[in-house]
């Protein structure tokens, strides 16, 4: 009896020790894990949140979503459908297809008559509503129809169209590019309407303009950065789109954004991509243009 007391003792006792064993053991891992906790509590705290770090999002975006397909395609402007070696091949193949370059000026000529057409129309809207208290408003209800995919608004003029018994066409076209652009036209124009001093007209008038020429000499150059920005929010877009000539075009008009989406279909991609460097380049050429216009702007309303 003796015996097994002793052995029951030093069991219990072989249980304490590991039991305290255990319980230092999960104590010094939950100490381990607060000191953790607490560096990187301490390290959150010390990361200084300035600028640079909420712009890191939009880098990562811009790199996956504009710098990476923008490499593709100048990559693959320079490879060769055929034989995927680098070649200039697909710039001599559209020089020399009289197919691309008449819908390359065809494109350019809707694109031109598109924007003229929004900035006649455009101008007059933006700048009525911008002396108008409830001018806001009436802008919002041009924007409304943005809401909606421009895919169901040219599927529902095109109904139109058809219900009034209009031929598709040339006409109808140029109707639907502008009926899709033109918000894009009046916003900007109505901005910078809006931003603009009413005391510079009153002056001109005080020295003897009249309105008219208080317009043309002072509310017109103010607007241009307005005008020039509506201008290749319009142009551009028109070329390079693809489903508005499809849907309204009758099948008879070819834009450059329909002949670089054939190209893709009938693998040319690396012509395609020389056709999308070609509207790269406009777009490039525009936001130069545009950063000069608005210097020399500021510097003459500095002036």
């Amino acid at each position: 009896m003796d015996i097994k007391a002793e052995k029951i003792d030093s069991e219990g006792k072989n249980k304490n020790i590991i039991y305290k064993r255990k319980t230092k053991m999960e104590k010094n891992i939950e100490i381990k894990k607060d000191n953790i906790f607490k560096k990187g509590v301490d390290k959150i705290k010390n990361i200084k949140l300035n600028r640079k770090v909420f712009a890191y999002p939009y880098i990562l975006f811009m790199l996956l979503f504009i710098v990476i397909p923008l490499v593709m395609i100048i990559a693959y402007a320079f490879i060769s459908d055929k034989t995927s070696s680098f070649t200039f091949e697909n710039f001599a193949i559209l020089a020399k297809d009289n197919v691309s370059l008449r819908v390359l000026w065809q494109s350019l000529l809707i694109g031109i008559l598109t924007t003229l057409s929004c900035f006649v129309i455009g101008y007059p809207v933006a700048y009525v509503t911008s002396k108008m208290k409830s001018g806001g408003i009436i802008i919002i209800f041009f924007l409304l129809p943005m809401w909606v995919n421009f895919l169901l608004r040219t599927l529902a003029l095109k109904e139109l169209f058809n219900a009034l018994n209009l031929s598709l066409g040339f006409g109808s076209l140029l109707v639907g590019m502008i009926y899709n652009h033109l918000p894009f036209m009046i916003l900007p124009i109505h901005t910078s309407l809006i931003s603009i001093d009413k005391s510079y007209s009153e002056a001109a008038k005080d020295l003897g303009a009249s309105g008219f020429l208080a317009f043309i000499k002072v509310i017109l150059p103010l607007t241009l950065p307005g005008i020039i920005s509506g201008i290749i929010m319009v142009f551009i877009p028109t070329i390079s789109s693809f489903a508005i000539s499809e849907m309204l075009g009758g099948g008879e008009i070819l834009l450059f954004g329909d002949s670089i989406h054939l190209k893709t279909l009938h693998n040319q991609s690396g012509v395609a991509s020389v056709m999308s460097l070609i509207m790269l380049i406009l777009v490039l050429i525009s936001n130069v243009f545009i950063s000069k216009v608005n210097k020399t702007s500021n510097s003459a309303s500095l002036l």
